[in-house]
């Protein structure tokens, strides 16, 4: 491992937090393909399965800022216990359901239930903030954690689609659930790592903070990125079906998130100077330009070698995204804000999903990716459109860290960070 990386882990109880979130995350991965593999296996349509999955993301959308933003008030032992419980209660019910053929209703209801899920990403990003805050070690810290969302989206997906179809239909998101539960109850375990809470009092701000208008282009822009993601991930299992290769799509996509997380690895490395606003505009850009090569592609190996390339430029847009979140929004309103990110792309990986599936049927899988693209043609023109806002600090706000983490002399105007 690179010096940098080494160096965050020098603090105790690094290790053990981050292990606990790689655990707790997992689901994020598995839960879709899982809950997709499960009902196709079980005999139930794409439509049912789509539906079923776009649901939990849409409720997810919903339901996870609130979490987080109890989170933000009360800490995370006294909230993501209870909520996870909740979530994974839903999720068996969505399995028995499903297993037993109750009215589709039935599951649609567990379905939008099972959106209390935490952010468990949020959770463990916070916890880097508050040991690392305005110093170059949270660049690093980010970097890391966009490498092992990766990593999750390398192994995820895969494994739950090979535990559905090779072990019984509710195995992959029956795994999943246990993933979640475990992380949770391993992460809340150690609450000498656990940032301070922020109880409400009559002082406080108790506004979401979504009012930040920084945040507001940026999870907007990620609207459309999410689209990205949901698009080419149904694409590109449909893709792989018509070329007589089903089992071959699960890879495609791992091959995509590996080329993530190589270019997180390097990317975390990397000090940088001047504003991180430019560069997120250029992440966001790179995304939408990558996409054209998948249209093209008439293959798999092709396609394989498209998507790893397509791949590079996500880990680096992600992380200084969660940098500029930290600049921008006030620091008792931490996790919300990192779990508003995670919204936008639930909500965009749903619209995308959705659309790409009537295109994939309609035109076949390969004009699906012109959904792709144009999602990221949508984000590419808010991120331009919004880049002002990120470059202005917000009213009765001071100027803060630089956008990379930490405080430095090489910006003269920074965004704000309310104390």
């Amino acid at each position: 491992m690179p010096s940098p990386y080494r160096a965050i882990f020098a603090l105790p109880g690094t290790k053990g937090f981050t292990a606990a979130g790689l655990l707790g995350r997992m689901p994020l991965s598995m839960v879709g393909i899982g809950v997709l593999t499960m009902v196709t296996e079980l005999g139930g349509s794409y439509a049912l399965a789509g539906g079923l999955t776009a649901t939990i993301a849409l409720s997810a959308a919903a339901v996870g800022p609130q979490v987080s933003r109890l989170v933000d008030r009360h800490g995370q032992r006294r909230v993501l216990r209870p909520a996870t419980l909740v979530a994974a209660a839903s999720v068996t019910g969505l399995l028995v359901a499903a297993a037993n053929g109750w009215p589709s209703w039935t599951l649609f209801l567990f379905a939008v239930v099972a959106g209390c899920v935490p952010s468990v990403g949020s959770m463990v990003r916070a916890r880097w903030t508050a040991l690392f805050r305005d110093t170059p070690q949270l660049h690093t810290a980010y970097s890391f954690e966009s490498i092992v969302d990766e990593v999750c989206f390398i192994v995820g997906p895969p494994l739950a689609a090979l535990l559905s179809a090779g072990w019984f239909p509710e195995a992959g998101p029956v795994v999943a659930v246990v993933f979640l539960v475990a992380g949770v109850w391993w992460l809340t375990a150690l609450t000498a790592t656990e940032p301070e809470p922020h109880p409400r009092s009559e002082e406080s701000d108790t506004s979401s903070a979504l009012r930040s208008r920084g945040l507001q282009v940026l999870v907007a822009t990620f609207v459309a990125t999410g689209a990205i993601f949901g698009s080419v991930d149904v694409v590109t299992m449909g893709f792989a079906e018509e070329l007589g290769s089903k089992s071959a799509g699960g890879l495609l996509l791992a091959v995509w998130a590996f080329g993530s997380c190589l270019a997180g690895i390097v990317f975390g490395t990397l000090r940088f100077k001047g504003k991180a606003e430019p560069r997120w505009v250029l992440g966001i850009s790179a995304m939408a330009v990558s996409m054209i090569p998948l249209l093209l592609a008439g293959n798999l190996p092709i396609l394989a070698v498209a998507l790893f390339v397509s791949g590079l430029a996500i880990a680096p847009t992600m992380i200084t995204t969660m940098a500029l979140i930290e600049a921008h929004v006030p620091r008792e309103k931490l996790t919300e804000g990192m779990t508003w990110i995670s919204t936008g792309l639930a909500v965009g990986i749903a619209l995308g999903s959705s659309v790409a599936g009537l295109v994939v049927d309609g035109a076949g899988a390969r004009s699906g990716y012109v959904v792709s693209l144009s999602a990221g043609v949508a984000a590419a023109a808010v991120a331009f459109a919004g880049y002002r806002r990120l470059t202005r600090p917000a009213q009765g706000e001071e100027p803060s860290s630089d956008g990379d983490g930490y405080s430095g002399d090489s910006r003269e105007e920074q965004p704000g960070r309310v104390a």
